[in-house]
């Protein structure tokens, strides 16, 4: 049986465009706002596709799932701090919702992976009740991310929109909201992710302590 490429796999080749259209719209997003907004939005929802064709085609990985995950949180972070540079007066905040989300997720994905799972969206069941539902409620799932990237986008257009419609501030409104209660999962990630470092140490002392 020849040898698989993982790297060819479906799910990561959508990875790599992702990749790309991130790029793409980081590279625009100082000239060319709508099509900026686009390439970033059109490689959130492809966030969606690699997962149903790794499911499908029996191809999840790990690698697949890290590149997931830094795709996102990179993605974020960079429009982020364009939104800095067009906000000076909330860069403070721009700031903390990044340290947040980057440290949150990784101290979640380095904690699953300890406990033996592939990847930041395979949580232990009888964990927090909060985060079981965020995770395995697909529309949950679905109307935080996308309400969160929708609110970072419109204020990012919204900069440079000379007279926004009136729907656009009720549209960034409601995101917002979502925003700030996936600012409060993504503290919640923290504190779980944290206690469950804390746990597998104490285990790993009180295994050391029998030991001796």
């Amino acid at each position: 049986m020849a040898e698989e490429n993982i790297f060819l796999f479906v799910p990561n080749l959508i990875g790599y465009a992702r990749v790309v259209l991130a790029l793409l719209a980081f590279y625009l997003m100082p000239c060319c706002p709508w099509p900026a907004v686009c390439c970033y939005l059109l490689s959130a929802l492809l966030d969606a596709f690699d997962g149903h064709a790794a499911r499908a085609l029996s191809q999840a990985t790990k690698f697949g799932a890290m590149m997931d995950m830094l795709t996102d949180r990179c993605a974020t972070m960079c429009l982020l701090v364009n939104l800095s540079l067009l906000y000076p007066s909330y860069t403070f905040l721009f700031q903390l919702s990044m340290c947040l989300d980057i440290a949150s997720h990784w101290l979640h994905l380095h904690s699953s992976t300890i406990k033996g799972s592939a990847s930041h969206k395979t949580i232990d069941l009888s964990g927090n009740p909060v985060l079981r539902v965020y995770y395995t409620s697909k529309p949950v799932l679905f109307v935080m991310c996308a309400g969160n990237e929708l609110f970072f986008c419109l204020l990012y257009l919204l900069h440079h929109i000379q007279e926004p419609a009136a729907w656009l501030y009720w549209l960034l409104g409601l995101c917002g909201t979502i925003c700030l209660l996936k600012s409060g999962i993504s503290l919640l990630h923290l504190v779980t992710a944290s206690q469950n470092m804390a746990a597998l140490d104490a285990a790993e002392r009180e295994k050391a302590v029998k030991k001796q």
